[in-house]
């Protein structure tokens, strides 16, 4: 394992070198790309000039909403697959996406939604209060967990359905959020909800070592001295604050979850601290990258950013599902 040690390390220091590129061109490219030592005069002798005022009040938020966001969908698969032992596991599972949806339908429905700030709450709200209920039902084993899951999912996503049918209004707002995007989301207050991802980020770092000795099985774990059951109900609770806060602030991003966490599994070499810390690497690299495709695939204008995680995605779950099928990890 030791010898494992500069390897890894190699890896690690490769992951920060690219987010920092990846981060650095997603402050720089766009409609209007900007050179590097106009970015460092935006900082450094502001003048209040059109490319400064883009670069402070929209590429600088926007990309530190792209790393907090990729971080955190990034780290709720790898905790999902992990303690579901599930190679396709991923976030949306436990109901999230669609309670947060769901939210934001009755909401609008209501007339409680009409701000963004109310839909972020409202989405936050849904997706919290769905997992919740799943966590209810299945905590028992994480087969009853998935399953819970998907019909939970299904029922919230028909239901949502159903009321945007009926109601025209109402699918008009939910459209904004159901798209997800980037854009245009730095110019809420994110302050509380990217500090909400750090913290719970700190949290899953925390718990990959028992949930190292989990993947091991209940009984290896209990005699290694874990606590199966806290840390399960702890990885829980982070994958639902890190997957709700996200979907919450950027809209559902499919994929990034799913595909992360095999992008870092065979360098991590089996070890979850080390898987959780390139996911956490990797999940920032991967969005910033298919935002900056979604600003220039097309000439007549962005497209959502999950529009391209989508494209991506599709390859890499096919593979997943080839190499892994439904066996366990």
């Amino acid at each position: 394992m030791r010898t494992d040690l500069p390897r890894k390390a190699a890896y690690l220091l490769v992951c920060v070198a690219l987010l920092v590129v990846a981060a650095g061109a997603s402050v720089s490219v766009g409609a209007h790309t900007i050179a590097p030592a106009e970015i460092w005069r935006a900082f450094a002798d502001h003048t209040g000039a059109d490319d400064h005022v883009i670069i402070r009040d929209i590429r600088v938020p926007r990309t530190v909403l792209g790393i907090c966001v990729g971080a955190a969908l990034g780290a709720s698969g790898t905790l999902i697959q992990t303690l579901t032992r599930n190679p396709l596991a991923e976030p949306g599972i436990l109901g999230v996406t669609a309670g947060a949806g769901f939210a934001i339908t009755v909401g609008g429905a209501l007339h409680l939604a009409d701000a963004q700030s109310a839909q972020l709450a409202l989405a936050f709200a849904g997706a919290v209060l769905a997992a919740l209920l799943v966590y209810s039902v299945g905590r028992t084993s994480p087969l009853r967990l998935v399953l819970a899951g998907v019909a939970l999912s299904s029922v919230l996503a028909g239901v949502s359905l159903g009321i945007r049918l009926m109601l025209p209004d109402v699918f008009d707002g939910f459209r904004f959020w159901s798209i997800g995007s980037l854009a245009g989301r730095e110019q809420t207050s994110l302050a509380v909800p990217l500090s909400l991802i750090v913290l719970a980020l700190i949290g899953a770092m925390a718990v990959t070592r028992p949930l190292n000795a989990l993947v091991l099985g209940e009984q290896v774990a209990h005699v290694l001295g874990g606590r199966v059951a806290r840390t399960r109900a702890a990885v829980l609770v982070l994958v639902t604050l890190l997957a709700a806060v996200a979907t919450a602030v950027a809209g559902p991003i499919a994929f990034v979850g799913l595909m992360v966490p095999h992008l870092a599994r065979r360098p991590a070499g089996g070890s979850v601290p080390w898987l959780m810390a390139y996911t956490m690497l990797l999940g920032p690299i991967l969005l910033l990258v298919s935002d900056i495709g979604a600003r220039v695939l097309l000439t007549t204008g962005e497209v959502p950013v999950a529009v391209v995680t989508a494209f991506l995605g599709g390859p890499v779950l096919i593979w997943a599902v080839r190499r892994h099928g439904a066996a366990a990890l």
